[in-house]
């Protein structure tokens, strides 16, 4: 047990230069794996953390989701064929190296696949969570509000035969036909406004060091909100780098400071990156979107 969770936990952590050295809260929670005929526990740490590459799953500096293969999975989309601005679905199934279906997925913050999708010009940006099918088919209605291409990238923990667990960001292109003109990125900020609220972070993210990054909620009185737990945790940042889309998913610590929740992310090379920040309030789910320079 003991080299399962190490094992789980160094490849969460792996070169982002974390833990007690730099100071970053840690938190043990309990996940729960998914599979198709039912569920059991185990305890990985799940505190505040940055996923980072696994199995190749990167351009060297860290960045995921940067190919459909990693680790010895495979992101396998079918059919997919999508018109802009209309409903369509979205399916897929995450194979090992021997091709076959994987059914069994480790429950990391509520659910066993995130699911993020993007306009390559880093608009339209959507958070989704797929369900599985029993012969390991994920499945989720996907609307591509604009043409052009879109990248989605499957988040999950896949739990191996032999009991390991395989933390990976895959990534697919999409295509809504259609002229497409991308959209410059907006100017960097520190504050964003999104549905009322205004969003505000302090923190300068630096390549291969752990920095706190500090976001506070409030109103459109300028008053602090409280801030809700959504899938687990007090909000999630997800940052693309503009060029290649390398991903990173970064969670928070247990908990908030009245209306501040604190990440600590850790760019993995200069670039211009785009942030979107889920949180909850009043039980509806916003996203606020900011453009960060690293340099």
């Amino acid at each position: 047990m003991a080299l399962v969770v190490g094992g789980l936990v160094l490849a969460v952590l792996l070169g982002f230069g974390l833990g007690r050295a730099n100071g970053r809260p840690t938190d043990r929670t309990t996940a729960t794996v998914a599979t198709a005929a039912g569920d059991h526990t185990h305890a990985p740490g799940t505190g505040a953390h940055q996923h980072d590459a696994t199995g190749g799953d990167s351009s060297g500096d860290g960045a995921t989701g940067l190919s459909v293969t990693a680790g010895g999975y495979t992101l396998t989309p079918s059919g997919g064929e999508f018109v802009a601005g209309r409903a369509g679905e979205l399916r897929f199934q995450i194979r090992d190296a021997q091709r076959r279906p994987v059914t069994r997925f480790a429950i990391v913050h509520d659910k066993p696949m995130h699911l993020v999708v993007v306009r390559r010009d880093l608009t339209g940006f959507q958070h989704l969570h797929p369900t599985m099918a029993a012969d390991g088919t994920w499945s989720i209605p996907l609307t591509l509000p604009q043409p052009g291409v879109w990248r989605a990238y499957a988040d999950f923990t896949a739990l191996a035969d032999d009991g390991q667990q395989t933390p990976a960001t895959l990534g697919v292109d999409l295509v809504a036909p259609g002229d497409y003109t991308p959209r410059a990125l907006p100017a960097p900020a520190n504050r964003a406004s999104v549905s009322g609220f205004t969003v505000d972070y302090s923190g300068t993210p630096q390549v291969g060091s752990a920095v706190p990054l500090r976001f506070q909620v409030r109103d459109a009185a300028g008053q602090p909100v409280v801030l809700e737990r959504y899938l687990g945790a007090y909000g999630h940042l997800v940052a693309l780098r503009e060029g290649d889309l390398g991903y990173l998913h970064v969670h928070p610590g247990p908990g908030p400071t009245a209306d501040t929740v604190t990440f600590w992310l850790t760019a993995p090379g200069p670039g211009s990156y785009r942030m979107y920040l889920d949180f909850q309030v009043a039980g509806v789910v916003r996203t606020a979107e900011f453009t960060l320079t690293v340099r």
